[in-house]
């Protein structure tokens, strides 16, 4: 275990602190809810983090009568939105970063292009005439 500053509990404390059995905890880390990290001496010790963890499991089970399988899947589905929820973050920085280079480089680009041509080029100013309309239009007689 490293040593970072951090406040760690004992098993007895935790369980102590949530009124909960040792062993539910011990069955929780089995079931792999939890990860308590572990002391030379192979003793559990809990991270803060670990006990927001235990606090949802708590909720959960305790609060909304979720079984221990529907608590797995509701944990896994919540580290996958954390997971996607970073990545479109990541995703909007890259996108500010690449509108703030500004239509200079937009127009930089453009010039050494495969296929040279210009914003206007793609862009229709004109509206279509009648005539073109119609063509696309057949008549029942």
């Amino acid at each position: 275990m490293k040593k970072t500053g951090k406040a760690y509990y004992m098993i007895s404390a935790v369980a102590q602190k949530y009124n909960i059995h040792p062993q539910t905890l011990r069955l929780y880390e089995r079931e792999g809810l939890l990860k308590p990290s572990r002391t030379e001496g192979n003793t559990r010790l809990y991270s803060e983090e670990d006990l927001e963890q235990l606090e949802t499991i708590l909720s959960l089970t305790r609060d909304l009568g979720v079984n221990l399988a529907g608590v797995e899947i509701i944990l896994n589905m919540r580290r996958k939105i954390e997971l996607m929820q970073r990545e479109v973050n990541e995703f909007m920085e890259y996108v500010k970063h690449e509108m703030s280079r500004g239509i200079d480089d937009w127009e930089q680009r453009l010039s050494t292009a495969l296929v040279k041509s210009s914003p206007t080029d793609l862009v229709r100013t004109t509206k279509p005439s009648p005539e073109a309309k119609n063509e696309n239009v057949k008549v029942k007689t």
